[in-house]
């Protein structure tokens, strides 16, 4: 683990929790898996990320998800690699990726819950990024 966390980018860390959250229904959704791209590719805080590393990040969330202690160590390796600052941009991202499809399950809620509380965001913090990103993802 210890060789993943030294190669590991910020931005890894940030790909690494949106796809736990795509993953945590254990249904890959089509929407989910777009929105995480639209973000890599589209935002400032990936602007010298290589998408290329998101097969291996993904691959290294899944291969967690198959151990008991899985979910401990995927918080491990983004405490390690994600700076404090980003923190909220972290679960801001998810929550975007959580509603893309429309579809929030209870696996998604649970996780979303987990991260607000490993990245410890404040309570109010954490419900106006919640009201963002499904503001933001309504439909007419």
């Amino acid at each position: 683990m210890n060789d993943i966390s030294h190669s590991w980018t910020p931005q890894d860390a940030l790909v690494a929790l949106m796809f736990a959250v795509s993953a945590s229904d254990e249904a890959l959704r089509t929407a989910e898996l777009i929105r995480i791209e639209t973000l890599v590719n589209h935002l400032p805080v990936f602007g010298n990320y290589d998408p290329d590393r998101i097969t291996t990040v993904t691959q290294t969330v899944l291969d967690l998800f198959t151990d008991e202690d899985g979910l401990d160590a995927l918080f491990g390796l983004v405490r390690d690699n994600l700076p404090e600052k980003l923190w909220e941009t972290a679960y801001a991202f998810c929550c975007d990726v959580a509603v893309s499809d429309g579809k929030l399950g209870q696996g998604e809620l649970r996780m979303l819950e987990a991260i607000r509380d490993e990245l410890t965001i404040d309570r109010l913090h954490a419900a106006a990024i919640e009201w963002g990103a499904r503001v933001r993802h309504l439909t007419v």
